[in-house]
């Protein structure tokens, strides 16, 4: 489920493996529906564009 900008429909579980929030540096959770990567720590989620994780803490979207 590809969008137009030919997303994979999923992250690589390497790149999960060495990924961290630049604000906790804790593991980041990938959220295949919405296409971000998830810190519960920092309550925020990073988006992915154009299959690249965007990991700035102001382009992140604040989690309810």
């Amino acid at each position: 489920m590809s969008d137009t900008f030919h997303t994979p429909p999923s992250v690589d579980p390497r790149l999960l493996e060495v990924l961290v929030c630049p604000v906790t540096r804790g593991r980041l959770r990938f959220d295949r529906e919405r296409q971000e990567l998830v810190s519960e720590g920092a309550k925020l989620a990073y988006p992915i564009r154009e299959g690249v994780p965007i990991l700035l803490p102001e382009d992140a979207r604040p989690l309810d």
